[in-house]
């Protein structure tokens, strides 16, 4: 596990991404995360929208089923696959302007929450199916954020996990200059390997149902990022002025994220997991009700 030089907790995650707000929308838009790339002829909207769509392909998600979105940003996915797949979706975020844009754009069937998943409020096995795009690595204790996602399950559920993953055994010099400086600037508590992210999601109960190693489709989402962070800093004054006077000050990873991708420092995963069925019965699609505790 690659562990960040300064301690981090999700109220640094929070000011993250509140403080970065408006360089977040105008580089990466709506959706804060990677794009999936087919053919490399697609535009990073529809790249971003793949990504979304490989994850609902992933849980098989039918009309009707209660779904969570752990760590949901500006409630971009939820929204997608509550219009695409007619599902209902509970979505979670740690930032008060992400919970605050995603409460001004509605649709229905999809609840957003300003809450950290590892006291999430959800009732046990309230819930048909799961996903966590690039929120994971933002959790102080991982084996809880997965232990939370089997509990949250009912028998049967599906959890999708994408996460930014180290190379395992990487090596001393791609540890001090590209991950460690990443986790620190991006706020990422520790970075785990495949293998350590198998072995908790094996821990907390569940079934490791398939990986992909998607890091060569995605890995131009920050040549992208790059160059339309260039673009807005010579056009707007309020990002210069978080780019270079910010507390948080993660455009400085930019240009090593494209270089851990290319030196294979890190990769880019995603995880189909399941959580076993209770004396094999199947589960019908949408029998679930995903409630709140008191």
């Amino acid at each position: 596990m690659i562990l960040p030089n300064t301690s981090q907790n999700a109220a640094a995650v929070a000011d993250h991404y509140d403080e970065l707000d408006p360089v977040y929308r105008r580089v990466w838009g709506e959706h804060v995360h990677h794009g999936l790339w087919a053919t490399g002829r697609e535009t990073p909207t529809k790249a971003v929208e793949a990504l979304v769509d490989t994850v609902g392909n992933r849980l098989g998600l039918l009309p009707g089923e209660a779904c969570v979105d752990i760590g949901c940003g500006y409630g971009s996915t939820a929204r997608q696959l509550a219009v695409t797949r007619g599902v209902r979706v509970t979505g979670l975020t740690l930032s008060d302007e992400q919970a605050h844009y995603a409460a001004t754009h509605p649709v229905p069937e999809v609840d957003i929450h300003l809450r950290d998943w590892l006291d999430n409020g959800l009732t046990d096995a309230s819930a048909d199916a799961a996903w966590a795009i690039e929120s994971s690595e933002h959790m102080v204790d991982k084996p809880r954020f997965f232990a939370e996602a089997h509990r949250v399950l009912s028998p049967g559920g599906r959890f999708v996990v994408c996460a930014w993953l180290a190379e395992t055994d990487a090596s001393g010099w791609k540890v001090r200059h590209l991950l460690e400086p990443i986790c620190r600037e991006g706020r990422l508590p520790s970075m785990g390997t495949r293998e350590e992210y198998e072995a908790m999601a094996m821990a907390a109960g569940f079934v490791i149902d398939s990986y992909e190693d998607v890091s060569r489709r995605v890995a131009r989402t920050w040549t992208i990022c790059a160059r339309r962070l260039v673009k807005a800093f010579l056009v707007d004054r309020e990002t210069r002025r978080l780019a270079i006077g910010a507390r948080n000050r993660f455009v400085l990873s930019i240009p090593r994220l494209i270089l851990a991708y290319r030196t294979g420092a890190m990769r880019y995963g995603i995880f189909t997991l399941s959580k076993a069925r209770e004396n094999g019965a199947p589960r019908e699609p949408g029998s679930s009700t995903q409630q709140e505790s008191a």
